[in-house]
């Protein structure tokens, strides 16, 4: 069976340029995209809750733009002003850079890694004094808060936003031959939203090693799964499965 109709779980590319819509022309695919989960931030209670006194801390792990916009949300919301002599240290430089939005970019206080938590560990063992905060979300992925321990990096994790699953109701009676998934979220919300789920002839990428395992373990099959030596992106591996598919007729 051709591949006609793909569903990406994931915002639509912002601006005309995109990997997807190169694909899409070239194979005469019609792609929709549609997030299947989306980010909503923990309220005032539910961080009271949690122990957390923000004063107290000097310095701020930051994985994630959101991050960045939940705990300066949070911030305000607890009426806290938040000192210039704050330090940040972020996953990125895009991440440092998006600070911008909210402070004042001042280098001596920001520092950031290339993509990694394990990129930060030199920065953040330089300044081993600070009472580090971890801004994150409720499923947050082990290998961050785990490289801290290890290299005896002391934090405290404030869960400020979470990840749920969005309301997928109007797709009920609309049919892709591919779906495309991008984290375990993903793979959630489908069940969430349709309990009966069935297979059958859609074919499924997921891109990253958690993402391929909840297929699995959902007892879903595994059809394209990126990246891979000869396909880095999810576009690339889905071009490939075409072409090989486009073989076999």
């Amino acid at each position: 069976m051709s591949i006609k109709t793909i569903l990406v779980s994931q915002p639509k590319p912002e601006g005309e340029k995109s990997p997807y819509y190169d694909l899409a022309d070239k194979y005469k695919l019609k792609i929709d995209f549609r997030p299947f989960i989306h980010v909503e931030g923990v309220s005032v209670q539910e961080f009271r809750q949690q122990k957390v006194n923000i004063p107290e801390y000097t310095a701020i792990i930051l994985t994630s733009k959101t991050a960045v916009d939940h705990f300066f949300r949070i911030a305000e919301e607890i009426r806290f002003e938040v000192p210039d002599t704050m330090k940040y240290f972020c996953i990125s430089e895009a991440v440092a850079l998006y600070l911008q939005k909210y402070v004042t970019y001042r280098k001596r206080k920001i520092f950031f890694g290339k993509q990694t938590i394990e990129d930060l560990i030199d920065p953040l063992k330089k300044h081993k004094g600070e009472k580090f905060l971890l801004p994150c979300t409720d499923i947050l992925r082990d290998k961050i808060p785990e490289t801290l321990e290890a290299a005896k990096i002391p934090f405290t994790k404030a869960m400020l936003y979470r990840t749920v699953a969005s309301d997928l109701s109007d797709l009920e009676d609309v049919y892709y031959d591919m779906l495309v998934f991008f984290s375990p979220g993903g793979i959630e919300s489908l069940f969430k939203n349709f309990p009966d789920f069935k297979q059958n002839t859609t074919v499924i990428a997921a891109f990253g090693p958690t993402t391929a395992n909840a297929v699995i373990k959902n007892n879903l099959r595994l059809d394209i799964h990126a990246p891979q030596p000869n396909a880095p992106s999810m576009t690339a591996a889905i071009e490939n499965f075409i072409k090989e598919r486009n073989k076999k007729k």
